[in-house]
């Protein structure tokens, strides 16, 4: 393995997880309240974008770590929908 390969590796690992903390934190206190959508939504496009080039180039980096940040984001929406619903849900029932 090239350096190159070494440093573009590294820094897809570190694009791949930077949503990690987030979904996790998001899952485990079952609260979203604080988490942009919109910004998860960009980030599901930008993610779909770069996943296709990567395939027309035939860069596995690119693809691969884009797919993950594409995964990672739609949990985070699927969480952030579905804890805001439960939210509305005691709010209404008080």
């Amino acid at each position: 393995m090239t350096i190159p390969e070494i440093v573009g590796w590294s820094a897809a690992f570190f694009n791949a997880v930077t949503f990690v903390p987030q979904v996790y934190k998001t899952w485990k206190t079952k609260s979203a309240g604080d988490v942009s959508i919109q910004m998860f939504i960009i980030a599901i496009i930008n993610a779909s974008l770069w996943s296709i080039y990567g395939i027309m180039v035939h860069d596995s980096i690119v693809y691969m770590v884009n797919t993950i940040v594409f995964f990672l984001s739609a949990i985070q929406i699927i969480l952030k929908v579905k804890y805001d619903r439960a939210d509305k849900k005691k709010v209404m029932s008080c």
